[in-house]
């Protein structure tokens, strides 16, 4: 195996780890919250207990995008099947706007009707316990976001830091409300959580669709890869890069201006060593070099600017 496929494999093992461990968390925290939002009546709990169950819904859909991300090119798909990460965190979002819309629903309701919590012991107790648990599971999350780059899993852990918010949202909500006699605590709150979701949701969708749309690298992450070609002679006319993400998978294709009197297999020769450099730079990375006689340029792949530069 290569150490490219290596790198793969084990980008594809960390993030089916992450996902299982979101879904085993999600099944943990809807038990103990479906336990405390019925003997504490509390719209925020509830808020919390929902949002937990779509948490459920949404891990085992990351946790299939991971694994559709993970198979290897093949006649139908030759750029891989890494977008089904962006499909499942657009998946997730969609979950998350549904469940700020029924906690906001909820939180209106019982604000109006000006409905009481009770047992707040208990609530505060279990929602502290899920902070502990969350705040586990978003720090392993943060670990294989780093090693892996995965769209489905950050935008999972981005939802589930949202959670440590919320449970502490329910904490001052019970204790408001039951303790320090704040009538309509609760609902507020729960209102708040609502709102909060909603702006995850927003966040999130910004980044799937990004992937979706084939957006150019960020810039930092263009200059780093434009800085290591600088060091390589044979790439000094290089023009019109193109990049995109797929999953944790990134693409990077450019022209690169030869000598004229170089044959076809001396330019291939030299620039497959370049590329096979570059590839070990950036093992995540598939690189696809054009090569161009010496002050060529194909305009239309050009963009305005880039024509402007190269008329100068």
């Amino acid at each position: 195996m290569t150490d490219k496929a290596m790198a793969a494999s084990d980008r594809a093992k960390l993030t089916a780890r992450a996902a299982m461990a979101s879904t085993a968390m999600a099944i943990t925290l809807i038990g103990l919250k479906s336990w405390a939002a019925v003997q504490t009546s509390s719209t925020a709990m509830l808020g919390s207990l929902a949002d937990s169950g779509l948490d459920l819904i949404a891990s085992l859909v990351v946790l299939l995008g991971v694994r559709i991300a993970a198979v290897p090119a093949d006649h139908d798909h030759r750029f891989g099947h890494g977008k089904a990460e962006a499909l499942a965190a657009l998946v997730q979002v969609i979950l998350i706007t549904l469940s700020a819309i029924f906690i906001g629903y909820r939180a209106v309701e019982r604000l109006l009707s000006g409905a009481q919590t009770g047992k707040a012991e208990l609530g505060i107790g279990v929602s502290l316990a899920a902070m502990v648990l969350t705040f586990a599971l978003i720090s392993y999350q943060r670990h294989v976001v780093r090693r892996t780059g995965s769209l489905a899993i950050g935008t999972d852990r981005l939802h589930y830091s949202s959670d440590l918010l919320l449970n502490g949202s329910v904490i001052v909500a019970l204790a408001l409300d039951q303790f320090a006699g704040v009538a309509g605590a609760d609902a507020v709150f729960g209102l708040l959580i609502a709102l909060w979701l909603l702006w995850g949701a927003w966040s999130a969708s910004s980044h799937a669709l990004d992937q979706l749309m084939d957006k150019e690298w960020p810039d930092e992450r263009r200059e780093r890869f434009l800085a290591a070609t600088r060091e390589y002679p044979e790439l000094a006319g290089l023009h019109d890069l193109r990049t995109r993400s797929s999953g944790t998978h990134y693409f990077a294709q450019f022209h690169v201006w030869v000598p004229a009197d170089w044959t076809v297999q001396h330019a291939h020769d030299r620039l497959d060593r370049v590329e096979e450099a570059l590839q070990e730079r950036f093992p995540d990375t598939e690189i696809l070099i054009h090569v161009d006689p010496e002050g060529q340029t194909d305009r239309e792949t050009l963009l305005p600017q880039e024509i402007t530069e190269t008329a100068t």
